[in-house]
């Protein structure tokens, strides 16, 4: 019996460093879920406290992070991150942010998290500020 746990132990410990650590499809689309939920925690909190909220977007960086709460959502080093932002906000500069007003209003954008064939959008409507996610196969 001892012989046979031992035999168990030493192929979990040659086995399992080779277990991929890749993101799936199903941790993707979570990602996605958690960056949604964020932007939409910041455009609530917007309207709620009555100020400007912004979100930080670094897709280089992968991360995006709340500008209510600090929060800060990091991405996977094998996901691509791809953002689509204004440039100017509110005739100000955009600075990589995504920013909610006190009407629930926003300057927009998307945030598209890629793996294999896989995407999700992250679309920030700029005259509701609303946050959908649209799955994109891409064969």
């Amino acid at each position: 019996m001892v012989c046979i746990v031992a035999i168990i132990a030493m192929l979990a410990a040659v086995l399992l460093p080779n277990i991929s650590r890749n993101t799936s499809r199903p941790r993707l689309e979570a990602y996605a879920v958690e960056a949604a939920s964020l932007l939409k925690a910041d455009r609530t909190a917007a309207i709620r406290q009555r100020v400007q909220v912004a979100t930080q977007i670094d897709a280089g960086g992968r991360a995006l992070r709340s500008g209510s709460t600090g929060h800060i959502l990091r991405i996977p080093d094998d996901v691509a991150v791809n953002a689509i932002l204004p440039n100017r906000c509110n005739d100000r500069p955009a600075f990589s942010t995504i920013s909610f007003f006190p009407t629930g209003m926003s300057c927009g954008g998307t945030v598209t998290l890629s793996r294999l064939s896989t995407s999700y959008e992250i679309r920030v409507n700029w005259l509701t500020g609303g946050v959908e996610i649209v799955p994109r196969n891409t064969l």
